[in-house]
């Protein structure tokens, strides 16, 4: 199928685009890297009058440490994120799910902004800004606010950013000192979307106990979620007392919405997601012990 018509816009800049958004309204779309607007509109499962094109903003992209965060373009690559030295090095979660998004040529086109702003239940990037307490820098022609990843999620498909508001950077804090990090899914085929999935982040004292945990799920619920119950429950414990086991069946408490489709059944994905948390808790404690001090 082809989308129905539509009026196309490409702004000069960021703040062009922001009027165009408010004084169209509703019937308007914001265009980023479209790897997944364009497929809904070409299967009419969505449809706008207008869309406004902000892949070609160079202010909406780039890679930048910024105090102690690191700072990047809402219409940074998807492909230029996993590839940078500077998210390898400060956020290496990023780097880790990046090639678990969709297949290269997605990447090449796709942006982390888009990604995280689609706020798809399984999808990567989302997880790991609420992993790692992300915030997302948003405009509208009432100026510049900041919102929390533990705010930004709404529900399906759904952000707390008003409708003429655009997403144009997001910051994410620096874990120092001996961390680790490790994210696993499962799916179908490489490059679908995952039935379950985890990420974990994990920082050890000198005493090699656990002072810092964050545990974020995808595919488990309407928008991606953390596993905050299983996070306390370490806190302040040995690693080495910590069984991986332990650690996927709390993360698995208190989900009450597990979606239930074709690929499966809440209490399969259950299973799956206690699986794949113990796996990546087991790589995060591993990649922190063998860490160095920051």
């Amino acid at each position: 199928m082809k989308p129905a018509t539509f009026d196309y816009h490409r702004p000069a800049t960021i703040q062009e685009a922001v009027g165009l958004l408010a004084d169209l309204g509703d019937e308007a779309k914001i265009l980023a890297g479209g790897q997944s607007l364009i497929p809904m509109l070409s299967m009419r499962l969505a449809y706008f009058d207008h869309l406004i094109d902000i892949s070609r903003l160079t202010e909406l992209q780039g890679i930048d440490h910024r105090g102690h965060e690191l700072w990047i373009g809402a219409g940074t690559t998807e492909a230029k994120v996993g590839a940078d030295p500077r998210v390898r090095q400060s956020v290496p979660l990023l780097a880790q799910v990046t090639p678990f998004i969709g297949h290269f040529q997605i990447r090449n086109r796709g942006t982390l902004g888009g990604s995280i702003a689609h706020a798809d239940a399984a999808g990567e990037y989302p997880a790991v800004a609420l992993t790692l307490d992300a915030t997302m820098e948003v405009l509208s022609p009432r100026g510049r606010r900041e919102i929390t990843a533990a705010d930004f999620f709404a529900g399906v498909w759904e952000t707390t950013m008003e409708s003429d508001e655009v997403l144009t950077g997001v910051r994410f804090p620096l874990w120092n000192g001996r961390s680790g990090f490790s994210m696993h899914e499962f799916s179908r085929r490489h490059g679908d979307f995952a039935i379950a999935g985890a990420l974990v982040a994990v920082t050890l004292d000198d005493g090699a106990r656990i002072s810092r945990c964050a545990i974020g799920l995808l595919g488990l619920g309407p928008t991606p979620l953390r596993a905050t119950a299983a996070e306390q429950a370490v806190i302040g414990r040995p690693a080495g007392d910590v069984a991986a086991e332990e650690v996927g069946r709390a993360a698995m408490t208190g989900l009450d919405a597990i979606p239930v489709d074709l690929q499966g059944s809440a209490s399969y994905r259950r299973q799956v997601g206690a699986t794949m948390t113990a796996r990546a808790w087991t790589k995060a404690i591993e990649h922190a012990a063998g860490a160095r001090h920051a």
